[in-house]
């Protein structure tokens, strides 16, 4: 018997669970299902801030977050001096997982930081 190292979700529709354990790969598919009813969905349990990706990236990148509660939220882009360059998020969001694509064309190469403010929560990653 070999001992699970490692799981995730996979496939475009993220219905396979893929298991490794010492050399081997295991492969589990959800089977298609009937009868059962969405009654919404689990709320995340803390803030977090992910790493974008693909990073690095050429033009664009895709940064995930996700809040616990509804409230103000800003996500801002700076280059290495501190100043902004770019405002993706600045409104009221419910809690939640989230997805922003910052597109940037026009910007010249190198390191940008992302800063996201949320409930007394803030972040900031390169």
């Amino acid at each position: 018997m070999e001992t699970p190292s490692n799981c995730n979700w996979g496939d475009a529709d993220r219905k396979t669970l893929y298991i490794t354990a010492g050399n081997s790969l295991y492969r589990i598919r959800l089977a298609a299902t009937t009868g059962i009813h969405d009654h919404g969905y689990l709320l995340p349990g803390s803030f977090k801030l992910y790493a974008n990706y693909p990073n690095p990236f050429n033009p664009e990148t895709t940064i995930n977050y996700q809040l616990i509660m509804n409230g103000m939220v800003t996500l801002n882009v700076y280059d290495p001096l501190g100043r902004e360059v770019a405002m993706l998020v600045n409104e009221e969001r419910p809690a939640g997982t989230y997805s922003v694509q910052w597109n940037a064309t026009g910007f010249s190469s190198g390191t940008y930081f992302y800063r996201l403010i949320a409930g007394g929560f803030a972040e900031t990653r390169k």
